[in-house]
């Protein structure tokens, strides 16, 4: 499967973005999706992910209550709202997929990556 994010952009401490995270070349409800996240110098991070239906989701401690992760299988997309965005939210953000249906947190889970987009918050 082929996925391409976007929706990235410089935002205001407080504001808010939408990432969208498009598939293609293979069943999309097949996959268990997931949204990362890496800041200069830092390593890949998990930030949320959703089941293959979209009934199940988990967050990151430092994102819940302020992100949401959806999807909608007959678009093939998955997408990640972020409100209240923080200075400590930059970073490139990634979608991934995952073959196997039990949501991980791990990089290592996840068989299929996004290019990233670029996400900056000023303060």
């Amino acid at each position: 499967v082929q996925l391409q994010a976007s929706g990235g952009g410089l935002v205001q401490a407080g504001g808010s973005l939408r990432l969208s995270c498009a598939a293609s070349g293979r069943t999309f409800s097949n996959y268990v999706m997931g949204w990362f996240r890496q800041a200069p110098g830092k390593e890949r991070e998990f930030v949320a992910a959703i089941s293959r239906s979209g009934a199940h989701t988990w967050y990151a401690d430092s994102v819940k209550g302020r992100f949401t992760i959806s999807r909608d299988n007959a678009k093939n997309t998955v997408y990640l709202q972020m409100n209240s965005l923080k200075p400590e939210d930059t970073a490139v953000y990634y979608c991934a997929a995952r073959t196997q249906s039990n949501i991980v947190v791990g990089t290592t889970g996840y068989d299929y990556w996004g290019q990233g987009t670029q996400v900056t918050v000023s303060s």
